[in-house]
């Protein structure tokens, strides 16, 4: 902002000139005086001066709206953790759930095709609180409200800081590689050890790739649970071991493995640690 500037209006030097009148025998001399130089004169009175308001700089306006948040569109597949990756949202499938609670409903794991999300939407008591300092008179409410409020300030978890620089968005191909790939970024986010190598070695013996794969002839499928995927998951042990913000489908090539990765964690303490059937 620049500053405010102060204007001064300069003194101008007023020269007073007056006559001094000296009798000499009865004659009168007019001489001229200098109301500047002379010992004689008498300062003519200076005019006061004038008050001059210091200039205010007006406020600048803002040059532009803060951008509004973006939609998606939900399509066949998708899922909030791998929407949340696509569009970069700080906090993950969590935040992006927790901004969308209202038209995802109450469960995060089943987001219906053709749904709205918004990207950087807020909560509710997010706004309430901005709210609560932009205006002056909600700072000087009841003191029963503040207490209250302070309460539930205190009650809620503490929100990780945003980071400095936002992740580029990675787009993943629809194949063996972009599977694994996505999967890999799902257990990076939920702490799940894994490598691709290890998990390509074991997709390769258990399923050659294929994430329709499905066994009906071993003892699981004779109780009625036969093997699924690209890495053939029962379904008691993907409803198990289901990592939130997957899909729930045992056949989607991402749940699958991630499902996978985290009863290998559990059981062999990594993925990569498993050389045959587990």
């Amino acid at each position: 902002m620049p500053a405010q500037g102060k204007h001064r209006r300069p003194k101008s030097t007023s020269l007073g000139r007056g006559l001094a009148a000296v009798t000499t025998g009865g004659a009168v001399l007019a001489l001229p005086v200098i109301g500047a130089t002379s010992a004689f004169a008498a300062p003519a009175p200076a005019a006061a001066p004038q008050a001059v308001a210091p200039a205010v700089a007006a406020a600048p306006a803002n040059s532009a709206a803060k951008a509004a948040p973006a939609k998606h569109s939900v399509v066949a597949g998708e899922t909030l953790s791998k929407i949340a990756r696509e569009h970069s949202v700080s906090g993950g499938w969590k935040k992006l759930y927790e901004g969308n609670r209202k038209i995802v409903g109450s469960n995060p794991d089943l987001i219906h095709p053709g749904i709205k999300l918004v990207i950087g939407a807020k909560s509710a008591a997010s706004s309430d609180d901005k709210a609560s300092k932009a205006s002056p008179s909600a700072a000087r409410g009841a003191s029963a409200d503040r207490a209250d409020r302070s309460e539930r300030v205190n009650a809620a978890p503490v929100a990780k800081a945003a980071p400095a620089a936002e992740k580029q968005a990675v787009a993943y191909t629809n194949d063996l590689d972009g599977w694994i790939r996505e999967s890999l970024a799902v257990m990076a986010e939920q702490g799940i050890p894994g490598t691709y190598e290890g998990i390509h070695r074991n997709i390769m013996r258990e399923s050659s790739g294929n994430p329709n794969a499905i066994n009906n002839w071993d003892s699981n499928a004779v109780k009625g649970t036969p093997s699924k995927g690209l890495l053939q998951v029962i379904d008691p042990t993907f409803q198990a071991y289901h990592v939130p913000g997957t899909s729930t489908d045992s056949y989607d090539p991402v749940a699958n493995i991630t499902a996978a990765c985290n009863y290998a964690a559990d059981r062999y303490g990594s993925i990569d640690n498993v050389f045959g059937a587990y």
